[in-house]
């Protein structure tokens, strides 16, 4: 059993993370983290997550868990991931990283953090997204210059950042298939007498309502026809149990930065 400490705990996604490890065959809850001042803090991970008493009371600190377990599992702010990170670093443990919302120099940060451990960082789990990563690259270099692409990317009402990290990942993705500098070429938003299109854009744009878990298309269009290509989450267990696989496959790596490529053996 892979021991795992869950950091945002009560968090939507931490207590999906509580929840899934909790019934888990590979894997044992050993540690369970909120932010200082979080109401869940000093209750039951299980009975704030709805899964029923894990016998796991919440810290506020990180330190006091992170030698009970192999793993830590961190979906947080950015600011409380590199927290936790140096943390990791100094016990060695590995850790999987699933926060989104990073500035420049943060992962400048995180990426020297994860020259000391094993670290899975990936803007979503989802396994069925980084096969879709693989596939649009591969489109978009046969395709070639003749089609426009756009990514378009939907979450709920309450998610704080934009574009999402998934919609960023996929243009990156699709930049480097054609050799083009996402910097220079990526348009994140189109209001007025903007012009025509320029040849060679890559076009993010975002839609936030309700409570869409995550959508995701990459769309390829010519003169004369379109290609779609969709992700639609319908539950957040979907990136719980992609963490969780890389949970399980990052605490058997050496030190370095990897992603979910690597975990499922995609590149």
């Amino acid at each position: 059993m892979i021991k795992v400490v869950v950091t945002g705990a009560a968090g939507r996604m931490g207590s999906r993370l509580v929840s899934l490890v909790k019934d888990s065959a590979f894997l044992t809850l050993t540690g369970a983290v909120e932010s200082k001042g979080h109401p869940a803090v000093g209750e039951d991970s299980g009975e704030v997550a709805g899964c029923g008493r894990t016998g796991l009371l919440i810290e506020d600190d990180l330190s006091r868990v992170v030698e009970q377990g192999e793993v830590v599992v961190d979906f947080s702010t950015p600011a409380a991931t590199l927290k936790h990170l140096s943390i990791v670093a100094q016990h060695r443990r590995g850790i999987v990283v699933g926060t989104t919302g990073f500035s420049p120099s943060e992962l400048d940060e995180l990426r020297s953090y994860a020259r000391q451990i094993p670290c899975v960082f990936s803007p979503n789990m989802s396994v069925g997204v980084n096969v879709m990563y693989r596939v649009i690259a591969e489109m978009a270099k046969t395709l070639g210059e003749d089609y426009d692409i756009e990514v378009i990317e939907a979450h709920h009402r309450l998610k704080k950042d934009a574009p999402s990290g998934t919609a960023l990942k996929m243009a990156e993705v699709l930049a480097h298939a054609v050799n083009r500098d996402l910097g220079q070429v990526g348009v994140y938003a189109r209001k007025g007498l903007v012009g025509e299109r320029k040849r060679g854009e890559i076009g993010i744009q975002t839609i936030r309502a309700g409570d869409i878990v995550g959508d995701h298309t990459v769309m390829f269009g010519a003169m004369g026809e379109r290609i779609e290509l969709t992700h639609r989450a319908t539950s957040r267990d979907t990136f719980a149990a992609g963490a969780l696989r890389a949970a399980r496959w990052v605490v058997k790596q050496p030190a370095g930065l990897y992603d979910m490529l690597d975990v499922l053996a995609l590149r």
